[in-house]
């Protein structure tokens, strides 16, 4: 057993880091606050290979370990998680989910640029489509449907909370093609977004990770071609429980991340604001915060790193991937809360950005899984 990173990892980890604080920081409240999508951030983690961190180098991917993704979330996500979700998503939810399961065309035709990040130089992310109006947690029932006309299929529904929506190139959408299957009629396609009969509805206006671009997505007698079925007849919803299980890495390294941030911060302000004659961080009080963080967090890295571990050494990793993202989250909101709280009155105004933080954090106990259904997963394994 080694808990000490290899050279790569600190060399990625440093990478991350550098790019966090040089590229993420600078403008980060007011894109929160404008909802702004980082552009520019998202295509300089393409310039630095994060966007296909765990693509195979011949799929035109990094060809690097889930630890290094992890690591790489983590840094980022201490700055700015509104860029980190958008890496989560190309590279947990679309690119791992196409390389797994893809065939050779689809992988020549989209994964390739996804991996890469651009196509002609221009930013080229993916988008997962799984949720619904009624949908969310229940995903068995899909509403939206597939109808086999032939030559190609026939998508009708709406699509809701899609990371990525308007930005993205590619999704990958969930459908019902045979309803009386259930769950067993659902399938996976690969819809282009400039695809006639696809309109994109207004950009929620969220409490945080306000500069990722959530939107729903409505298709209206779409035309897929046949050969963008991914996997055989029937496969989609094990798509994406499959692809789930590894996203729920992602957003656990990413609620790491953004309880490190706020623990960082914490730390140093201790060590600067002063109250009765010294440094708060002097204060027993403040100390027992403090270690109760640091704490919380390293049990939550390992429990990342550990889900990371089992999925690069191909084990069954569903159930150590919804204990790192349920404790991951639940530490986020922990940590950041208590960050507010050390803060202050300075906690509550956006410029010492634990508000953000904080704000940020809820999300992670909600998106790619609520914190109920990882204690479901959790709970049914115990119980074999």
């Amino acid at each position: 057993m080694e808990f000490s990173l290899t050279e790569e990892h600190i060399m990625i980890q440093k990478a991350a880091r550098d790019f966090a604080i040089a590229s993420c920081l600078p403008g980060v409240i007011e894109r929160d606050e404008m909802q702004i999508f980082p552009k520019e951030q998202v295509g300089q983690l393409a310039d630095l290979g994060f966007l296909g961190m765990m693509v195979d180098e011949s799929w035109g991917g990094a060809g690097l370990d889930t630890i290094s993704y992890v690591i790489a979330m983590e840094e980022i996500s201490k700055v700015d998680a509104s860029t980190s979700v958008c890496m989560s998503v190309n590279n947990s939810l679309v690119c791992w989910g196409l390389e797994e399961y893809g065939n050779d065309f689809q992988k020549h035709k989209y994964l390739k640029p996804l991996a890469a990040g651009k196509k002609n130089n221009e930013l080229y992310i993916g988008a997962f489509l799984l949720s619904e109006p009624e949908a969310g947690s229940d995903a068995t029932s899909q509403h939206t449907t597939a109808e086999d006309n032939g030559d190609y299929f026939l998508m009708n529904g709406t699509k809701n909370w899609i990371t990525n929506g308007s930005s993205a190139s590619v999704y990958l959408v969930m459908a019902q093609t045979d309803a009386a299957k259930g769950s067993k009629g659902i399938n996976t396609f690969i819809v282009e977004k400039n695809t006639e009969g696809i309109t994109i509805g207004a950009k929620e206006n969220k409490m945080g990770i306000r500069g990722s671009d959530t939107h729903s997505i409505s298709f209206v007698d779409v035309k897929v071609p046949k050969e963008n079925l991914i996997g055989t007849d029937g496969f989609g919803f094990q798509f994406a429980m499959k692809t789930l299980a590894g996203g729920r890495i992602g957003i656990a390294s990413q609620a790491l991340g953004i309880a490190s941030g706020a623990y960082e911060r914490s730390v140093a302000y201790a060590k600067q604001r002063r109250t009765f004659g010294k440094e708060i961080g002097q204060h027993q009080a403040i100390q027992f915060k403090l270690a109760d963080m640091a704490t919380r967090i390293e049990a939550a890295r390992l429990l990342c790193f550990k889900a990371a571990w089992e999925k690069d050494h191909h084990l069954d990793y569903t159930v150590s991937s919804s204990m790192a993202k349920v404790f991951a989250s639940e530490t986020a909101m922990w940590v950041t809360t208590e960050a507010v709280q050390i803060h202050g009155g300075y906690g509550y105004v956006k410029e010492y950005h634990v508000e953000r933080l904080m704000r940020d954090a809820k999300i992670t106990q909600i998106y790619e899984g609520t914190s109920e259904v990882q204690r479901i997963v959790i709970g049914r394994s115990v119980l074999k």
